[in-house]
């Protein structure tokens, strides 16, 4: 069985990467190289890759459910995992758009933008329709039992991810991962910080690139 983790990245999806390594899956996180393929449809090399692991999350699953559930069928379970509220995630986005480098991130391959902070409105309709697509997509496919919603914030916890999964509940409590809001300073908020600047004086120039 495989366990795709197909939430949008800072809806917890770091920790529930852990929980699933703490259940014994062989996991694979964020790979912008298997986003980039998506975005160019070369998915025999992502499915190469897919195919030696049993669970996974954030960069590129979230994009590819449909393509997941055709392929591995009954054989796969979904985790969707969401924020208490929309604006909760867009916050938690914004934060750690300053806090990762400022050339390595996937948010232009998986949004469209570099940085939410001048296309709000574009980041919380995104966040809205995934979650609200994901699960009208299982519903249609009557595999509304492969599905789980998940929010951490909203006291979801081992009980309900091992029921799930068919799997005993760990004694051991679920520690909270990657919170970008307790995090130390990474050293790269100053030139993120210009970086969105120089994008946002861009956008406002007429015949300017749609997504900076």
């Amino acid at each position: 069985m495989k366990v795709f983790g197909i939430g949008l990245n800072k809806t917890g999806t770091s920790t529930l990467a852990a929980c699933l390594q703490t259940l014994g899956y062989k996991h694979l996180s964020v790979r912008p190289d298997l986003l980039q393929a998506l975005r160019e449809r070369r998915l025999d090399e992502v499915f190469a890759e897919i195919d030696q692991y049993e669970s996974f999350e954030d960069w590129p699953y979230p994009l590819m459910y449909c393509e997941l559930e055709d392929r591995y069928g009954p054989d796969a379970k979904f985790i969707l995992t969401i924020r208490k509220t929309p604006i909760t995630w867009l916050r938690s986005l914004e934060r750690h758009s300053m806090y990762s480098p400022p050339r390595a991130h996937c948010r232009k391959l998986a949004y469209g933008f570099n940085y939410p902070h001048y296309s709000r409105a574009h980041h919380l309709r995104f966040y809205e329709r995934h979650n609200r697509e994901v699960q009208e997509y299982f519903a249609a496919k009557g595999a509304s039992d492969r599905l789980l919603v998940l929010c951490w914030e909203n006291g979801d916890g081992w009980e309900k991810l091992c029921g799930f999964l068919g799997k005993a509940v760990p004694d051991k409590p679920i520690s909270a991962e990657n919170v970008t809001a307790t995090r130390d300073p990474s050293g790269n908020e100053r030139s993120n910080r210009l970086l969105m600047l120089a994008y946002g004086a861009v956008s406002w120039i007429p015949g300017s690139a749609r997504f900076i």
